[in-house]
């Protein structure tokens, strides 16, 4: 059996498997663990033996007998009673408890840096030491933030099942996915620009979300503002990988699949329903997408996107943003006069200066634009940012310099 297949259908089954165990036995933590180790067993028997002809009840099997021994072992230690559920041994029914286990792991009690780390494992299928990694902190660190989180859980006692507040619920889950595909795509610290195992990961568990609610027109729009940005991965670094604008991107390397799959989407999305703010950034991502050059962009229409945005969803971030499509559609003056509200809500974000560096620059003001660079590049922690930020500041520093100096 090829091993990417294997890993591709383990990782599918995954939180299939683990919400049957506990959908049967509770004991959200201890049933994790126990799936975790069905799933080792399966990477190491599968390749040989053949994957089985029922494989989410092999897990489900595997995992149901490991939980009984763990709980057995944890009764044992603490000298309790232990429960006596018999492993089932008839047929497994065929329920995706997917979108149950992601509101559990999305529970308001924790954290998002919690709800992060659980719904990567729990329903990733990722394990420690690979969310650690993709999250640049010690392994150590991460499982206690797991651990605590599912702990956490445990302690709230809640009954495994579709939540009464499924509406305000799925908003969590909707964000998680969102911050896991943002982490991914740009990363926030350390030598890359991107974290590609995380926006796949995202990617792939918002079609599991849309799979089983293919109605709701915000995991629609989800599902189609990453895939627009997504798209766009390939050309966002040089050969030496270097950080690369978008205006200086080679189209010809973003991936028309995604580009029309996420059109499809949210132009279906759009028609039916409240429109929300995930809908509404998958339209101006596909305004971008379908320029066939920077210079074709519709600015006009994506401040005006911008614009409903707001209304809806008013942040420093949307504004920034705003402020971006306002200098582009007008002017970089008309833009850079909306940056004051936000000094003091993004004065330690990169972000903020590099645009006002970006609009200095369009503005013939090298020297400031110069001076704004070198501040965002101290306040990144991305190095490649650092890089391409200090890129731009020595550029604007030799355009600026008076002719024969």
């Amino acid at each position: 059996m090829n091993d990417r297949f294997a890993e591709g259908l383990l990782r599918e089954l995954a939180p299939q498997v683990l919400g049957a165990v506990v959908r049967r036995y509770g004991h959200f933590d201890t049933a994790e663990d126990a799936v975790q180790e069905a799933l080792i067993a399966a990477a190491q028997q599968w390749p040989a033996a053949g994957v089985p002809d029922d494989p989410k009840a092999w897990l489900i099997m595997v995992a149901s007998r490991r939980l009984t021994d763990l709980l057995r072992a944890e009764q044992a230690r603490h000298r309790r009673e232990l429960d006596q559920r018999p492993v089932p041994t008839g047929p497994v029914v065929d329920f995706d408890d997917t979108l149950i286990l992601l509101f559990l792991c999305c529970h308001p009690a924790l954290s998002p840096a919690s709800q992060i780390a659980l719904t990567l494992r729990a329903v990733g299928g990722l394990t420690t030491a690979e969310i650690a990694r993709a999250f640049l902190v010690p392994e150590s660190t991460m499982t206690r933030r797991i651990t605590r989180a599912k702990q956490a859980v445990k302690d709230s006692g809640i009954p495994f099942g579709m939540p009464a507040d499924r509406g305000e619920r799925l908003g969590a889950v909707l964000h998680v996915l969102y911050l896991i595909f943002n982490e991914g795509y740009a990363t926030t610290a350390g030598p890359d620009l991107h974290r590609t195992e995380l926006s796949t990961e995202a990617i792939r568990l918002t079609r599991i979300v849309h799979r089983l609610l293919p109605e709701d027109p915000e995991v629609t729009g989800l599902l189609a503002l990453m895939l627009l940005v997504d798209a766009r991965r390939l050309a966002r670094t040089g050969p030496d990988g270097g950080m690369i604008p978008m205006d200086e991107q080679d189209r010809s390397l973003w991936n028309t699949g995604f580009i029309t799959e996420g059109v499809a989407l949210i132009s279906g999305a759009l028609p039916h329903g409240p429109i929300g703010p995930y809908q509404l950034q998958a339209a101006i991502a596909a305004v971008h997408d379908e320029a066939p050059t920077s210079a074709d962009t519709d600015w006009p229409q994506i401040k005006a996107l911008y614009e409903v945005l707001l209304r809806i969803n008013d942040n420093a971030v949307v504004r920034l943003n705003h402020v971006v499509a306002v200098a582009m559609a007008d002017s970089p003056q008309a833009g850079l006069d909306l940056l004051g509200p936000l000094e003091t809500t993004l004065a330690k974000d990169h972000r903020l200066h590099s645009v006002r560096a970006h609009l200095l620059e369009m503005s013939g003001n090298r020297e400031a634009a110069r001076v704004s660079y070198e501040h965002a590049a101290r306040l990144t922690m991305s190095l490649p940012q650092q890089r391409y930020l200090q890129t731009r500041a020595t550029r604007c520093a030799r355009d600026g310099r008076p002719a024969g100096g």
